[in-house]
């Protein structure tokens, strides 16, 4: 009797267990899907919060269409089809969001808390820190039991070590570009630095043709010529001290989504050309200012935004570009050489990125874009080990640039750091020429080029070139203004 029971008591304990492991599987499925949605929920409401309830001062929730809606419907795509994807890729979703959301917290939330103090959006932003560490637990947690483990070992090991490198791949050349834009177009400088410019200046402001308030510092022209020192407040200080010791007034000012100004930012400057020609028209109000003497000096992104705002107006007669090199996909396509073609691939996530949420498109390529300066001049400066992206950009935007122009390499600097390796030549060469440009100082081919102590060199030797025209620069300049100023 005993012996005839015993199988029917083992099958029942065994379909038991059975239905004890599937339920335990199914509450666990449960409690992972209700977590992982939890932690999408808290990024979600950062996105809502950031783009529609508290956006940047100067904005509205209509300029946020884009860089909201479009990973909302993506955060809430995710979410309900979680219970229903497979182990694996629930998992590849859910480690990149996760990445990302600790990346916008960190890099946006984390950083303004830590130099001023959280406000506004940034309490929703610092939730997103453990909402992405949910996530990418969650991810990494399923990876590693779902696993396979029923298959022979010479098939199993090649294949997660090819998971891998994908995974790495994917990661270097989409993940990361498309946090850094998330990065670039959310955070920038948030205090005012010490202003130390040499003189007194004056607190002022402008508006854009957006709507937006500009704050600044403004010290005022001595010589009736003023200069715009961009970007911002902090890196070209020591340009508007030089330019001050020599009578010039000096203009600095945050740009948008910086400092004390109003907006959204973006490190590549891809809508600065509207804050410049608030500039512009502010000096051109300035009783102390001849608004034909109005140039501008920038460095980095500041110089390629100059150079975009003299080509699309004309306020500004002359413009120095200090380390002018790519501010999209565009210009780096236009890169000389072969280096350029391992950074495509990031530097098309990086574009694609930046358009979404910066809620705008990238800007004309600059090398279509100078020509357009003519007959005003262009200087162009870059360094002997600047980036890469400079070095091969530079030469190029000279040569599409019309007379009057010049260019200087200068040897042992890096990037915008002339005014530090030739402190003294930097001085002479940007002095000289405003005065020529601006005051119609006697300064033939910009700052004597043919000197004994610096001859002309050639296309990519370190030193000073002019082209054919800056050589007649004494007359070319103010024949070529008279004529734009009296037709």
């Amino acid at each position: 009797m005993t012996g005839s029971l015993a199988p029917t008591f083992d099958k029942t304990r065994s379909t038991a267990r059975f239905f004890g492991a599937m339920s335990r599987r199914v509450a666990a499925a449960r409690r992972e899907t209700t977590v992982a949605v939890a932690a999408l929920v808290m990024i979600a409401v950062h996105l809502l919060d950031d783009s529609y309830v508290q956006p940047e001062p100067g904005t509205t929730a209509a300029d946020h269409l884009a860089s909201g809606l479009v990973p909302l419907a993506a955060l809430l795509a995710f979410a309900s089809a979680y219970p229903r994807l497979r182990a694996g890729l629930r998992a590849a979703i859910a480690i990149p969001l996760g990445v990302l959301g600790i990346v916008a917290g960190v890099g946006e939330a984390g950083y303004y808390t830590l130099q001023v103090g959280p406000s506004g959006d940034d309490y929703t932003g610092l939730l997103t820190i453990p909402a992405g560490l949910l996530l990418v637990g969650i991810g990494a947690t399923t990876l590693w039991t779902t696993r396979r483990r029923d298959d022979r070992l010479h098939r199993r090991y090649p294949r997660r070590l090819l998971l891998t490198a994908a995974a790495v791949v994917g990661g270097y050349i989409v993940l990361f570009p498309l946090a850094l834009s998330y990065v670039f177009t959310h955070s920038a400088r948030a205090a005012v630095p010490p202003a130390q410019l040499g003189a007194a200046h004056q607190d002022v402001s402008c508006t854009t043709s957006d709507g937006l308030t500009l704050r600044g510092w403004y010290v005022p022209a001595k010589n009736h010529a003023a200069v715009i020192a961009a970007p911002g407040r902090a890196g070209s200080q020591k340009q508007a001290r030089m330019l001050v010791r020599h009578g010039y007034g000096v203009l600095l000012f945050d740009r948008r989504g910086e400092g004390e100004s109003d907006g959204d930012p973006n490190a590549f400057g891809w809508a600065a050309d509207k804050d410049l020609n608030a500039a512009v028209a502010f000096l051109q109000h300035r009783s102390d200012v001849d608004r034909n003497r109005i140039g501008g000096i920038g460095l980095s992104v500041g110089g390629e935004t100059l150079l975009q705002t003299a080509a699309e107006s004309d306020g500004l007669k002359a413009v120095v570009a200090d380390g002018a090199g790519s501010r999209s996909l565009r210009e780096d396509l236009a890169r000389a050489g072969s280096n350029k073609w391992g950074e495509i691939p990031t530097s098309l996530v990086i574009t694609a990125g930046t358009m979404l949420f910066s809620n705008q498109a990238a800007p004309p390529n600059l090398k279509n874009l100078v020509g357009r300066i003519a007959p005003r001049p262009v200087f162009f400066i870059y360094g002997q080990h600047d980036q890469d992206n400079v070095r091969e950009l530079t030469p190029g935007y000279y040569a599409n640039a019309g007379e009057p122009k010049a260019i200087w390499e200068v040897a042992g600097a890096s990037h915008t750091g002339a005014i530090d390796t030739q402190p003294r030549e930097y001085e002479r060469r940007v002095i000289a020429f405003f005065d020529r440009a601006l005051l119609g100082a006697d300064a033939s081919a910009i700052a004597g080029a043919h000197t004994p102590e610096n001859p002309p060199t050639g296309v990519g030797s370190p030193g000073f070139r002019v082209g054919a025209g800056a050589a007649r620069l004494g007359r070319s300049i103010g024949q070529a203004e008279r004529k734009r100023v009296n037709p």
